[in-house]
């Protein structure tokens, strides 16, 4: 008789690798706030992929945030993300970990020549040039001065407009990852969806400009889905409170009325400190 056929494991999805995969810690982000940690995660015959794994007992408290909440936070940040269909943020899932729950995030390994290179710089002069937009003059030591500027980049747009919708409180260029395939990412998404006014970021090159007609439209798929029952307030309930998506409910109706992309003001500080 012959040996029945060996039939080889099944892959599995990143997906599905990040939700069920064997975590193993292989070493920390020093310069993170929290503990962050870089993994990889193991399927059936070997496949890996790298994470990044937050876990909620690493958080520090702060004093505007509810404790032991930044992890789902940055699900709730992932899963706007998708739902705008521009999928800006890597795939993320809450999970058990070797320390207890937390966010785990796909590792998006930017190339090292260009990361960030080609999206932030520092200029002489008080206007960008063609293919920059303005944030800021920055002190660049000795008295002296320089505009920081952002590229004129879609890709930027549309993270500036997620990051409003969010109330991304952090928006600094270290959390801006340009992949290999052309594609951007932001990640870093703890402090967002605070149903105060917090949005503190460097993409203010287009505050006041009218939103772009793609953008308007995901506006509106937005405001259509988070209604109450809708399929983003259904998953976002788990994650943030009913106030919280009520004011992400209010900032979208505010950005689809005024049609602008909205512009610093206020007692908090329109630019994260430091800004990378």
């Amino acid at each position: 008789m012959s040996a029945p056929e060996r039939i080889p494991p099944r892959s599995m999805t990143p997906a599905d690798l990040l939700a069920q995969g064997e975590l193993t810690v292989r070493g920390r982000l020093r310069e993170a706030s929290n503990a962050a940690l870089y993994c990889t995660l193991t399927g059936p015959g070997g496949q890996e992929i790298a994470c990044i794994y937050k876990p909620v007992a690493g958080e520090r408290p702060l004093w505007d945030f509810p404790d032991g909440t930044l992890a789902q936070r940055e699900l709730a940040a992932y899963e706007v993300s998708e739902a705008t269909g521009w999928q800006l943020v890597p795939p993320t899932v809450l999970r058990d970990g070797p320390y207890g729950e937390g966010m785990v995030q796909l590792w998006i390994e930017a190339p090292e020549e260009t990361a960030g290179a080609e999206l932030l710089a520092l200029v002489d002069g008080e206007e960008p040039g063609p293919g920059w937009k303005a944030i800021g003059l920055a002190e660049v030591g000795e008295g002296r001065t320089a505009l920081l500027v952002h590229a004129d980049d879609e890709r930027l747009r549309r993270l500036a407009v997620l990051d409003a919708v969010i109330n991304n409180a952090d928006r600094k260029g270290g959390h801006l990852l340009p992949a290999a395939d052309g594609r951007l990412y932001g990640i870093d998404h703890g402090v967002t969806f605070h149903a105060e006014d917090k949005l503190r970021t460097l993409l203010w090159g287009w505050a006041g400009e009218p939103l772009p007609e793609e953008a308007v439209a995901v506006l509106k798929g937005l405001k259509e889905s988070l209604l109450p029952g809708g399929p983003l307030a259904e998953r976002l309930a788990p994650l943030i409170t009913p106030a919280e998506t009520d004011a992400t409910r209010a900032r979208v109706d505010a950005l689809l009325a005024s049609g602008k992309h909205p512009e610093p003001g206020g007692e908090w500080p329109a630019i994260p400190w430091p800004p990378v």
